[in-house]
C-alpha cells in the first residue's frame, strides 16, 4: 500500500515539473515575440522621424531597370553662398634708366663754337643836351630860368623841413628858383601843355607832359602867361614869368617853385637839369 501512494506521489511530481517547463517555453516565446514587434515599431518610428539607414554605393558599371520611384517628398537645403575676397597686391617694378651719353668729339665740337659770331658792341650816340634818369630820358633839357644858381629852398625827399610861411614841417617836393618878378620861364623839354590854372595854394601853374614818364610843374607864375592848354612845345619856349601868386609859400622872396615827376614819383630837379 505504501508503495502505490509512493508511486502516485512520483507520477505526480512528474507531471508539476513538466508543466512547469512548459509554462516556461511559453513565457519565453511570448518574451520573444514582444521584443520582435518593438523593434518593428522602432523601425518605422525611425523612418518616419526622418533616420535613414545608410544605402550601400552602387557600382558605378552595374545597370538597374525599373526601380521603384520614391514617394518621400526631398528637402532641398539652400546653401548661403560665401564670397571670398583675394587681395591683391601689385608692385610696381622699377625699370632702370641707363644713362646715355653722346659724346661729341672735340673737333667737331671747336668747330661748331668757331661758327657763333660775337654779337656787335653798338655804342650809345654822345648827346650833351640828354639827360638820363635811370632808362627813362628828357630830350633837349633846358633850364626852367636863365640862372638855377640861387636856391632858396632844395628837394627835401622824404625829409621833413619846416615851411616859412605856415611854420608846418612837410616835405618839399620842388627846387625853388630865386627870381625877380617878371623874369620869363621856358620849358625846360619838348612837351604837350597837359593843364593851366590858378591853384589855391600854388597860384598860377603850368603843367607839362613830355610823353615819356615824365611831367614838369611851374608855380608860382604871373597871371599872363604865353600858353594855353593843350599847345605843344619845344625845349626852350617861353612859357611865361614869375609873379607872386603862390599863397603857401608867400614868406619867401620872388621865386620859381619847380617840380619834376617821373612815372608819378617825384626827383630831385637838381638831378635832372645839369648844365
Amino acid at each position: 500500500m505504501k508503495k502505490n501512494v509512493l508511486t502516485e506521489n512520483k507520477i505526480k511530481g512528474s507531471k508539476g515539473f513538466y508543466a512547469a517547463l512548459g509554462i516556461s517555453a511559453v513565457m519565453i516565446g511570448a518574451a520573444c515575440l514582444f521584443a520582435y514587434n518593438q523593434g518593428e515599431q522602432l523601425t518605422d518610428g525611425q523612418l518616419s522621424a526622418g533616420i535613414s539607414t545608410p544605402v550601400p554605393e552602387t557600382p558605378v558599371d552595374k545597370k538597374y531597370n525599373n526601380i521603384p520611384k520614391s514617394t518621400t517628398t526631398a528637402y532641398v537645403v539652400a546653401m548661403t553662398p560665401t564670397t571670398t575676397t583675394a587681395a591683391v597686391q601689385v608692385q610696381a617694378e622699377t625699370i632702370p634708366v641707363e644713362e646715355v651719353i653722346i659724346e661729341t668729339p672735340e673737333e667737331e665740337f671747336q668747330e661748331v663754337v668757331a661758327d657763333i659770331e660775337p654779337a656787335e658792341e653798338v655804342e650809345a650816340p654822345a648827346d650833351t643836351d640828354v639827360l638820363e634818369t635811370g632808362a627813362e630820358k628828357l630830350d633837349n633839357v633846358k633850364p626852367p630860368i636863365a640862372d638855377i644858381t640861387n636856391i632858396i629852398t632844395p628837394f627835401s625827399g622824404t625829409e621833413l623841413v619846416k615851411n616859412e610861411t605856415t611854420g608846418s614841417w612837410q616835405t618839399h617836393n620842388g627846387t625853388d628858383f630865386a627870381a625877380e618878378v617878371g623874369t620869363e620861364v621856358y620849358a625846360v623839354s619838348n612837351g604837350q601843355v597837359a593843364s593851366v590854372k590858378k591853384d589855391a595854394l600854388w597860384g598860377v601853374t603850368v603843367v607839362i607832359d613830355h610823353h615819356n614818364g615824365f611831367i614838369t610843374k611851374y608855380c608860382n607864375l604871373a597871371d599872363d602867361l604865353s600858353i594855353q592848354e593843350g599847345d605843344t612845345l619845344v625845349s626852350g619856349d617861353m612859357i611865361g614869368v614869375i609873379g607872386q601868386t603862390a599863397d603857401i609859400e608867400s614868406a619867401l622872396a620872388p621865386h620859381l617853385h619847380f617840380e619834376i615827376t617821373h612815372n608819378g614819383a617825384f626827383i630831385d630837379p637838381l638831378n635832372t637839369l645839369k648844365q
